[in-house]
């Protein structure tokens, strides 16, 4: 593939097997992805010794989350050739980066400083042109990982196969499966975070959804554990339906699609988590109104004619520029660059997604299908 592609890496056999596939495919860019989190934990006062106690203290939870997922990601520690800490600490890099004052004794941790933005978006069939289901979402994260992401196609004895983005190392970002499933995911924040230790880290918890048969499945894995921080998680299937949850540590607020869109960027929406939580994710994300509305008026202006031109054209907004729904690289909280890492565009019916790697630079999709 190109330079403005993602490494596909196809992977099969047990957990164990899959995760060693997966490391020995691209240790570059796992190693990549440890000099990120390690560069980023080390500017917040943890140095190697403090980050490998806090990813161990992960290793009970990880097991008992899923004990599949512990070995997988054994694997990837040694196909990679790294420490099994290492790979822990890029799947639990949002619970370790913000919440490690509640994880170990080193000083606090300053969570205002996420800056981990994200515009999703759910057409519905009857919204859309070719009536099927699309599911759209900008990540915008680290500018360093437009060089780590990797797409996995996973083949799965168990279950459906997984089409999946993801950070080198981790199991699961974005994606969609064989049984119809798609999933992105969004930040949030509440004064709720980092008080109690979660069951399911957000990274297992999306790579659980993708594994999921049905959509009722993957909501039940949502409504049944709790998580140590916020986040805001789309689900979509391919036959037309589609839902988003809100979730709080301890608390899941729902909303469904209007006249057959769902669009959702990074603050809480739902009026009962509005009256109810502290929406402290505006201190850092305060363009994520204007995101939201401008998504929402790009298409509802198309209502019923949605194309993937359509979602292209409302994820490459640069209204705000750099703080829009297309974020251009800027500086943010420790030293790091924020920026729009892919534009990813899905079609689960079709098993199609559609990737731009650094969209503010080149707006070039790869296709890559399941």
């Amino acid at each position: 593939m190109g330079t403005d592609s993602f490494p596909l890496i196809d992977l099969s056999g047990s957990a164990h097997e899959r995760g060693r596939q997966y490391g020995a495919a691209v240790p570059e860019r796992v190693a990549r992805s440890i000099a990120l989190y390690r560069s980023q934990m080390q500017r917040r006062g943890l140095n190697r010794d403090e980050q490998y106690r806090l990813a161990r203290a992960f290793q009970q939870t990880i097991s008992a989350y899923s004990e599949a997922y512990f070995e997988e990601m054994r694997g990837i520690a040694e196909g990679a050739t790294c420490t099994l800490e290492d790979i822990i600490m890029i799947n639990c890099r949002t619970e370790m980066m913000f919440g490690y004052e509640r994880l170990g004794d080193a000083a606090p941790a300053n969570a205002s400083d996420e800056n981990d933005g994200c515009t999703g978006i759910v057409v519905l069939p009857e919204a859309a042109r070719d009536g099927r289901l699309l599911h759209a979402h900008n990540w915008d994260w680290r500018e360093e990982c437009v060089d780590t992401g990797v797409v996995l196609r996973i083949r799965n004895d168990q279950g459906p196969d997984v089409l999946t983005f993801a950070e080198a190392g981790a199991l699961a970002r974005h994606g969609f499966n064989s049984a119809g499933v798609a999933i992105t995911g969004n930040f949030l924040m509440c004064e709720r975070d980092y008080r109690e230790p979660g069951e399911a880290p957000l990274a297992l918890l999306r790579r659980k959804l993708l594994d999921s048969h049905n959509l009722a499945a993957a909501m039940s894995q949502v409504f049944n554990k709790t998580r140590l921080c916020s986040n805001n998680l789309m689900l979509s299937h391919a036959e037309g339906e589609a839902v988003d949850l809100e979730c709080a540590p301890d608390e899941v607020f729902w909303i469904t699609p209007e006249d057959g869109l769902l669009v959702h960027a990074n603050h809480w929406v739902s009026p009962i988590a509005q009256g109810k939580l502290r929406d402290l994710g505006l201190r850092g994300n305060p363009d994520s109104i204007y995101r939201q509305r401008r998504v929402v008026a790009a298409l509802r202006a198309k209502l019923g004619r949605i194309g993937i031109d359509d979602l292209q054209q409302a994820l490459f907004d640069e209204f705000g520029k750099p703080d829009s729904v297309l974020r251009s690289p800027k500086p943010v909280s420790f030293d790091s660059i924020s920026a729009t890492v892919v534009t990813t565009i899905m079609d689960p019916a079709q098993k199609k997604m559609w990737l731009a790697r650094q969209p503010y630079l080149s707006r070039s999709f790869v296709e890559y299908t399941l």
